[in-house]
């Protein structure tokens, strides 16, 4: 059982681009066995969030390990889901399920055995505009990324 009291193994910080400045939140990523649990509290989503969203937003891990924007808020420097095993969408590593916005707010809780947080350490968290819709290749047409975490180490809860 893992106590989400102590300090997680890794966590990114959650900031929108540009063109979604009010987006903010954090990331969690607890080691526990066989996986990873992921707590996500996000706040500041678009309220509309394009067509066929539902009111949801696709959620995952890149490859990229930076969160920079270029000249029109993408962040290019994200790269592609992150895929160790090359396999096609949604089975990818860091292809997990969708944040439900509530009010412009999500929070999550879901475990994951596709990976372990020093897996990720380095790598970043993307919001999409849109839903994933688990089967468009390569990756799922969530739409722009709207916001980026980049997933870095904790130090250990020393009490």
């Amino acid at each position: 059982m893992i106590d989400v009291r102590k300090n997680p193994s890794a966590y990114a910080v959650i900031r929108g681009n540009k063109n979604h400045p009010d987006i903010k939140g954090k990331v969690d990523f607890y080691d526990t066995y066989g996986g990873t649990i992921i707590v996500a509290s996000v706040k500041g989503l678009p309220e509309e969030n394009g067509e066929g969203s539902r009111g949801f937003h696709g959620f995952h891990i890149h490859e990229g390990g930076a969160c920079t924007e270029d000249d029109q808020g993408e962040f290019s420097d994200a790269g592609g889901h992150y895929n160790p095993k090359n396999t096609v969408h949604p089975a990818h590593a860091g292809d997990l399920p969708p944040l439900l916005n509530s009010g412009g707010a999500a929070w999550m809780t879901v475990y994951t055995g596709r990976f372990f947080p020093e897996d990720v350490i380095g790598r970043t968290v993307i919001i999409h505009e849109k839903a994933d819709d688990f089967h468009t290749q390569p990756s799922g047409d969530a739409g722009e990324m709207i916001a980026c975490g980049e997933i870095k180490t904790c130090e250990p809860d020393i009490r």
